[in-house]
């Protein structure tokens, strides 16, 4: 490969690449390029039907704001916070896929790339860029668009596995040396506590983990420090495992897929979380059709993945990515992972969730909200865990699952859940 170095250019000069009509990946979660945002938001008087397509992205997305918004439109494969007014508006769309096939999109030419916008680290000195804690489907992005333009950031972490770009694939580079954005645990509350010592109590020695990022996860991390010999492949992960490796806990060792090593497609925390990802043989980033592919998941031993739901119906429908009609974040990975779990030998598909919302209402329901979408079906739940225990709905029929997340939804609405389990499976129902 060439050994040119990389010509530097200003962000107006590497945002001049982009044209109307083109179809422009943004890389997302830490590694958002900020600077090449910017850049190019200050073009939306000379552009028109330029497509931003991404996952979740940090920060602010000046591009559907105003006056930014009408020069750009958004398509999203999963909905963050900085979209969700533009999705749910009219002046954005969400494609609804599990994670582990969107590389699918940009390699088979569904939606061929123009431009692909990274953030990476300066070049070592064979020339190879770093793409840092955001492999997952940035790989596949920078793989088969016809342009790439990378943010060098000195602050990017090194990360090992196949997250590299060579400085000649490289068509324009800045600089621009931020810190990473962080994300700090925020105060557990003591539901989400009980959730994750109920999890925690599932959970067996040698099992590989697959959680994501919050309190709920944190909770069951903090309650494993007894553990042995856990593993860890997931989509993601964050600071909540760094104990657990620094007492032994997590070791990899029983994995068969990638053993000794923490496998993952992105991360997102601390400082401290990105510093232990720099350089470090032991954690492996892989794209998201590696560490989501059920083939590959269902290999390790005692998967046991952890998922959330906004609601979940009384016959184990679960809706994790829907308000009713209001797309709230995204199919993502769960489906990949809860299938996965229930193949692998020994393995423990967990749905964990507050038995209510923050306004007291219940999650657990007769019937999902109208528009509501179906994320998980209920021939692939399994586990469902609240505040209040947790139930295993593998084998039983719609009437005795009834029952069974009767026994763990809030107490304050388990009469008008025995109301509506009654009328739909009484004795003269259509349903028995």
């Amino acid at each position: 490969m060439s050994s040119t170095p990389l010509k530097l250019s200003t962000p107006e000069q590497a945002a001049a690449y982009v044209s109307s009509g083109d179809r422009v990946f943004i890389q997302g979660a830490a590694m958002t390029p900020d600077a090449l945002i910017d850049a190019l938001a200050s073009r939306h008087k000379e552009l028109n039907d330029v497509e931003l397509i991404s996952i979740h992205t940090e920060k602010i997305a000046p591009y559907t704001q105003e006056p930014y918004k009408k020069a750009f439109k958004v398509n999203s494969c999963f909905v963050g916070r900085n979209v969700r007014e533009s999705v749910n508006t009219g002046n954005g769309g969400y494609i609804p896929v599990f994670l582990s096939e969107i590389h699918h999109l940009f390699r088979q030419n569904i939606l061929p790339l123009d431009v692909a916008f990274v953030q990476v680290s300066p070049p070592d000195k064979h020339g190879y860029c770093s793409l840092g804690t955001s492999v997952d489907v940035t790989l596949p992005a920078v793989q088969t668009a016809k342009i790439v333009i990378a943010q060098i950031n000195k602050h990017v972490p090194r990360s090992h596995g196949d997250g590299t770009i060579h400085r000649s694939q490289i068509h324009a580079a800045i600089e621009n040396h931020e810190l990473l954005p962080e994300s700090h645990s925020k105060v557990m509350s003591e539901v989400e506590a009980r959730i994750g010592k109920h999890i925690a109590n599932l959970i067996e020695d040698g099992a590989t983990l697959q959680m994501g990022i919050g309190n709920i996860p944190n909770a069951v991390l903090s309650n494993l420090n007894n553990h042995k010999g856990l593993g860890i492949h997931t989509e993601m992960f964050s600071d909540g495992v760094l104990p657990l490796v620094e007492n032994g806990v997590i070791t990899g060792e029983h994995k068969a897929v990638k053993v000794g090593k923490i496998t993952t497609c992105f991360a997102v925390g601390t400082q401290k979380l990105y510093d232990f990802i720099d350089d470090n043989p032991l954690v492996h980033f892989k794209e998201a059709a590696y560490t989501n592919d059920t083939a590959l998941i269902r290999r390790n031993p005692k998967v046991t993945a952890i998922n959330s739901a906004i609601e979940l119906d009384l016959t184990g429908q679960v809706c994790a990515d829907t308000i009713g009609m209001l797309q709230f974040s995204g199919v993502g990975g769960q489906m990949d992972f809860i299938r996965g779990a229930a193949l692998s030998k020994g393995g423990k598909p967990i749905m964990a969730l507050p038995s209510v919302t923050r306004h007291g209402d219940s999650k657990i329901v007769p019937f999902l909200k109208k528009g509501a979408g179906v994320t998980t079906t209920r021939a692939h739940v399994h586990w469902v865990v609240t505040e209040y225990g947790a139930v295993n709905l593998f084998g039983r029929n719609l009437k005795e699952r009834s029952r069974l997340l009767q026994s763990i939804a809030h107490p304050d609405h388990r009469d008008s859940i025995d109301k509506a389990i009654h009328e739909r499976y009484g004795s003269n129902s259509v349903y028995l």
